[in-house]
């Protein structure tokens, strides 16, 4: 079977893409998802995403044991399913500060500014509080609203960083980033409203679409330095597809580079020892690996109408009946960005907050009434890798992030723990908050709280950099400008690999939006591209 194009994983960008360029109806299009179909019930309720953690629509993932964090092997749960990790996210809608994009254009990628994104920022939104100034829209796939039923405890969180001097926000995505808020969030009414919602189930009825799910891509194929087609595994059988025009791999941060690697593009010397067949020789492919860290604290409530409470029975008629109440959280409800210094020219720490009990993933789910804040590391100063643990594409790839081998990073989490207890021992906690939970009253020196975050952090879940973008002259580049693949044709990646650092703050919507800006800018014309609205 032969196709235009063949996208590799229906997740955030591959959704994007799936719809955009099959837009032309002269053009075919193939989508290949590892995963199945976005069915089960969980994955439409906001605040049972954790429920879809360690499941099959999770690649349920773990590091290589990090020396920084107690020779832990650290939990990263990606989607495999249609929509990917929008599928199981906590739904939160958020951009970056716009020196993110800036560093991205001055590191050699002309078009990747703040200015050249904001336009398709805007193309995908569907914004509930309508095009209201310069950095909103209405009319995108992608639903975005206000949250229907805030916690009663959000007043308490506001008021705690009110008191250490962070100002309330009502939008981290205008004009400014910092301050503390509420969320808004990827979802329509009460439910999750992901990339597969937005943009590939109004696209499923073309007749020029054809998604395999399913079906776990093996290795690219060339024929003379062009990519040529995709080997894949489905229904326990090896299939070929072919592509006239391009291979378009959008696996993300972890299967991107893995698939690369084993279709013989990334580092010489590893590849060989795998006894893979160079086609082209990479040495960042895999590297520049960068995720965000958090570590929070834990305090008990005498409130009652908490996330502990979200599988009793009148949480779940109320949510069912009303589109209320606990199970309509996406649990991250609230976010603060905070600069430690006043020299900073952004956040460097990014606070999410719970009103619930949320600590290790929320897998243990303990019905306890409890406020959770967590401080994220936003711009690590410590990276890693990916590489490939055999030729055998079904072996999962080893993850080394190399989490804290950056003294900074220790400390400025060491900070947000600092500052997250004097959230909590704020006025506007009296008689909310009870005893801290975690890290707890015994843990006071700088050397105690070290050792809490060493032994307690976690991945926020928002790996990016592994095939970043760059100039051919810069070795640790992977794609250009245009996200093609250096040194050979036909083959792009588009999807978080590509960021060359990690936005600060969560990567769903960056995601969406380098998509849009290829498949408008580097796929032919962009009225061509652009679905009809009536569609979605």
């Amino acid at each position: 079977m032969t196709f235009d194009y063949i996208i590799i994983g229906a997740g955030s960008a591959g959704c994007v893409l799936a719809n955009r360029l099959s837009a032309g109806a002269d053009v075919r299009v193939l989508l290949l998802e590892a995963g199945g179909r976005d069915w089960r019930p969980e994955i439409k309720i906001p605040a049972a995403f954790s429920h879809l953690f360690k499941t099959a629509v999770d690649w349920n993932y773990e590091t290589e044991p990090q020396p920084g964090c107690s020779d832990r092997r650290m939990y990263w749960p990606r989607g495999r399913v249609l929509g990917g990790s929008s599928s199981i996210n906590a739904m939160i809608y958020m951009r970056g500060h716009r020196a993110d994009y800036d560093g991205w254009a001055a590191r050699g990628n002309p078009g990747w500014s703040y200015a050249d994104l904001l336009p398709y920022f805007k193309r995908s939104e569907d914004n509930q509080r309508g095009a209201c100034n310069e950095f909103h829209a209405t009319g995108g796939p992608q639903h975005v609203i206000d949250l229907p039923d805030p916690n009663a405890m959000s007043a308490a969180f506001i008021g705690g960083f009110e008191s250490i001097g962070v100002s309330l926000t009502t939008d981290f995505n205008g004009a400014e980033q910092d301050g503390v808020g509420i969320n808004q969030a990827t979802m329509r009414g009460a439910r999750r409203w992901s990339a597969a919602d937005a943009y590939l189930r109004p696209a499923m009825r073309r007749a020029n679409l054809v998604i395999r799910t399913h079906a776990q891509s093996t290795r690219i194929l060339f024929e003379s330095g062009r990519a040529r087609g995709v080997q894949f595994r489905a229904r326990g059988k090896l299939e070929t597809a072919r592509a006239g025009r391009e291979v378009i791999l959008c696996g993300g941060a972890i299967n991107s580079p893995q698939l690369l690697m084993l279709s013989g593009i990334g580092p010489a010397a590893e590849l060989r020892g795998h006894g893979i067949d160079v086609v082209q020789d990479l040495p960042g492919v895999g590297g520049n690996l960068q995720d965000h860290l958090v570590c929070g604290v834990i305090v008990g409530v005498n409130h009652r109408d908490t996330l502990g409470s979200a599988e009793s029975f009148g949480s779940v008629a109320k949510y069912f009946l009303r589109g209320k109440g606990p199970l309509a959280s996406n649990v991250a409800e609230m976010c603060a960005f905070v600069r430690t210094r006043p020299d900073l020219g952004a956040a460097d720490l990014q606070f999410h907050m719970a009103p619930g009990y949320f600590n290790n993933h929320g897998l243990g789910r303990e019905k306890i009434h409890a406020a959770s804040l967590g401080g994220t590391l936003l711009q690590p100063f410590s990276h890693g890798r990916v590489s490939l643990r055999s030729a055998n594409p079904l072996d999962p790839p080893r993850i080394d992030p190399r989490y804290l081998t950056d003294k900074r990073d220790l400390v400025l989490l060491v900070e947000g723990l600092k500052i997250a207890r004097q959230v909590f021992a704020s006025s506007a906690w009296s008689g909310i908050r009870t005893a801290e939970m975690l890290p707890g009253p015994g843990i006071t020196t700088d050397g105690d709280l070290a050792a809490f975050v060493r032994q307690s952090c976690e991945t926020l879940y928002h790996p990016v950099g592994t095939c970043a973008m760059g100039p051919a002259s810069d070795s640790a580049a992977v794609v250009d400008a245009e996200l093609r693949v250096h040194g050979v044709e036909g083959l792009r990646v588009i999807d978080a690999s590509v960021m060359p650092t990690v936005p600060r703050g969560n990567t769903n919507a960056p995601t969406m939006a380098i998509a849009e800006k290829a498949a408008a800018e580097f796929f032919g014309s962009p009225k061509a591209l652009v679905t009809d609205r009536r569609e979605v």
